[in-house]
């Protein structure tokens, strides 16, 4: 059995054909879905659809990138929900500040303030992370072990190894679509030095999608083709990596329950 860790479903290029993309996926023995919490203006969509598929599960936080849009209240009406099970996506994103030196770190310094808002707010009700990192690593990890008390994920990790020492602190590695491409070689590297209790699966669909699907729209189904390739590179029976990585994702997310079908 396989959980998608992080998965868009509130997306727009999701909504006419959902319950086929669903479908797809339990053919893949795909049973579980988190949807992060990026954008303020879906939350109540991926609310709604935790209320109405039984698989689908949510989490509360907003993206790097829409910081000035944060709303702690909001996210504070969602998080005590049932099938709220973390607090991101959060985090840091360098890749695209502007040149001016004092934008920039104004920049920099509205995301670390909702960044350790948002920590803060998962060591209140005792909530995992979803956390997002581009070009930040540094400062990502030393933030996360000074304020984060009950771990998370580094979703799409980064192939950086000064993230590894995050496992000590209860951080888990969200593995999609890019182990695949032609290009990963860095990560294709490091993922043996991975512990492999605290590897997850995850699309980031409608995003990065695995070969030999890339250009097209991703989906939960598609995470089959993630572990195939792990397991091609760690020489490892997939069925024992698929129960493995079912387990490490029941354990950081204590709110999904295990399937029964």
């Amino acid at each position: 059995m396989i959980i998608d860790t992080h998965i868009h479903l509130d997306d727009s290029r999701y909504k006419d054909d959902l319950d086929d993309v669903l479908d797809r996926a339990k053919k893949s023995d795909v049973v579980k879905y988190i949807i992060p919490g990026a954008d303020p203006k879906t939350l109540k969509r991926a609310v709604e659809l935790a209320k109405n598929y039984e698989d689908i599960y949510f989490a509360v936080g907003i993206h790097p990138y829409d910081a000035q849009n944060y709303d702690r209240e909001l996210l504070e009406n969602f998080i005590e929900h049932p099938k709220c099970v973390a607090v991101g996506e959060c985090g840091l994103d360098y890749y695209r500040l502007p040149k001016d030196i004092d934008e920039k770190n104004k920049i920099k310094n509205l995301q670390k303030e909702i960044f350790i808002d948002q920590i803060n707010l998962a060591n209140r009700y005792k909530k995992p992370l979803i956390v997002h990192i581009r070009e930040a690593s540094l400062d990502s990890k030393e933030i996360l072990k000074d304020y984060s008390k009950y771990g998370g994920v580094l979703h799409c990790y980064n192939a950086n190894r000064e993230l590894l020492e995050l496992s000590d602190y209860g951080f888990y590695f969200g593995i999609g679509g890019v182990i695949t491409f032609k290009n990963a070689k860095k990560l294709v590297e490091v993922l043996p030095n991975i512990p492999q209790d605290k590897i997850l699966l995850e699309t980031d669909g409608p995003y990065l999608t695995p070969e030999p699907f890339r250009g097209k729209r991703n989906e939960p189904a598609y995470t089959r083709y993630v572990l195939n390739k792990i397991s091609e590179i760690l020489n490892i029976d997939t069925n024992e990596l698929e129960n493995r990585f079912f387990e490490n994702s029941t354990r950081l997310f204590k709110g999904i329950i295990g399937h029964n079908n």
